[in-house]
């Protein structure tokens, strides 16, 4: 007999039009870095702004309730029709960082009938009496990147009006992110509020396998597309001192985007870009989001002006952070020696922890990462949750970094507060006037 309590979660799948059904009686299963798990931890609501999203070529994987046993669900009756079912997971909001992953079967990666996954960070998601909910947290409450904020009917008006008003192709470029990819970063840039873009380098010195803006060799095709020419010191203070000067909300331009290569690469132009702009006002803050790989340009940077960096990586482990960026001339030393100059130079340090369940949060790990925090005194981890094919990144991941079981994302972020008093945990970068506070 089928218990309350382990039926509060059943499972989801697919039809061959992507149209999605909760299973009658199978319970939700999930994974954890290479392992399907049962659950745990309470999953949230699905909230604005999720989607649930089909995994093409993976069938659905869930737990018969009287028996315990996986099952992998080959085939469903909807109707009177039997369908080839189809795993799904969810897709979070910005704010959420997820602590479960889908469970699905597949072929080989890369077969016939198995397509490498774009890059999105697929959740772990199931059907509860009050309806669809997924295993994340939500890591980051503040209401300003909040999604019925952008994507607005008016944006376009918005666009069109200041690409009238300014010939740069910094705006070109942010209008395409604006409207093609729905980048909020770069929305905010035509909304004139909090943080704004200001994309600065076409080239980069980091190859990383889940790159949004280069196609890497037998992954599925970037979801942005790189400004074609780095602009010029003179066009990206146009851009970034109009915003300074004008932007309500938490004001603050950044360098380096998803759309773009490393920023430390052009830290000459973007130095005077900065002079240019401290030239015009002195309001807001000036940030970086930076891979970190040169530290004497970031030094260079803070004399110039610039507050605020932060620092991507996805392990504290050398051999898990090159396996998966692939520097190009630079080493992992080099990344905590950019995180060592930052505290030097007085500037807000956050870091960028790419999070992936079942790897990131191995015992092992999180005690090198909690060193880490400690050594370089960060100021805040924005935990977000890694984008791009499970299996992918597992193939890198499964014999590299910390070992030990799995302690769950909740854990991980724990053991990252107690390293460092009064560390932020979030997922957006900071205003002026809230540094040093957890939101």
């Amino acid at each position: 007999m089928k218990s309350r309590k382990s039926a509060m979660y059943r499972l989801f799948f697919a039809d061959e039009k992507g149209a999605v059904y909760d299973h009658p009686w199978l319970l939700a299963a999930a994974r954890s870095g290479g392992d399907v798990v049962r659950p745990t931890g309470r999953p949230l609501p699905l909230p604005e702004g999720a989607t649930l999203c089909v995994l093409p070529g993976r069938r659905p994987v869930g737990f018969d309730p009287d028996t315990g046993e996986q099952v992998v669900l080959k085939e469903a009756r909807v109707g009177r029709r039997t369908v080839a079912p189809v795993a799904v997971g969810a897709t979070m909001p910005p704010g959420y960082t997820r602590t479960l992953l889908p469970a699905a079967a597949r072929p080989p990666l890369g077969t016939a009938g198995a397509p490498i996954l774009p890059q999105w960070a697929y959740t772990a998601a199931a059907f509860s009496p009050e309806g669809p909910v997924a295993w994340a947290l939500h890591t980051d409450r503040r209401g300003h990147w909040d999604p019925s904020r952008h994507s607005t009917n008016d944006l376009p008006g918005l666009v069109e009006a200041r690409l009238a008003r300014a010939d740069n192709p910094v705006y070109r470029q942010l209008a395409r992110c604006a409207l093609q990819w729905n980048c909020f970063t770069a929305q905010n840039t035509f909304y004139g509020h909090d943080e704004g873009a200001i994309p600065a380098s076409a080239a980069c010195n980091a190859r990383c396998v889940g790159c949004l803006s280069e196609t890497a060799e037998g992954m599925p095709p970037s979801s942005h597309d790189r400004i074609l020419r780095a602009p010029t010191a003179e066009e990206m203070a146009e851009v970034g001192a109009e915003h300074l000067e004008t932007a309500a909300g938490r004001t603050m331009v950044s360098f380096g985007q998803g759309c773009e290569g490393e920023p430390l690469l052009r830290w000459k132009e973007i130095a005077q870009a900065i002079r240019l702009m401290r030239g015009r006002t002195l309001r807001g803050s000036i940030n970086m989001n930076t891979n970190g790989s040169m530290p004497e340009a970031l030094s260079a940077l803070a004399e110039a002006g610039l507050d605020a960096v932060r620092i991507s990586l996805n392990a504290a482990s050398p051999d898990l952070y090159s396996a998966y960026y692939r520097p190009v001339n630079y080493a992992p030393e080099d990344v905590e020696a950019s995180m060592r100059t930052a505290k030097e130079k007085g500037l807000y340090l956050a870091l960028n922890l790419l999070v992936f369940p079942g790897v990131t949060d191995r015992e092992d790990e999180v005690e090198r990462l909690s060193a880490l925090v400690r050594r370089v005194e960060a100021d805040q981890v924005q935990t977000r949750s890694l984008a791009m094919d499970p299996d992918v990144y597992w193939e890198i991941a499964r014999d590299r970094g910390g070992r030990g079981p799995a302690l769950g994302v909740p854990a991980l972020i724990r053991a990252l507060r107690k390293a460092r008093p009064g560390l932020v945990i979030g997922n957006f970068a900071r205003g002026l006037g809230e540094r040093g506070r957890a939101a």
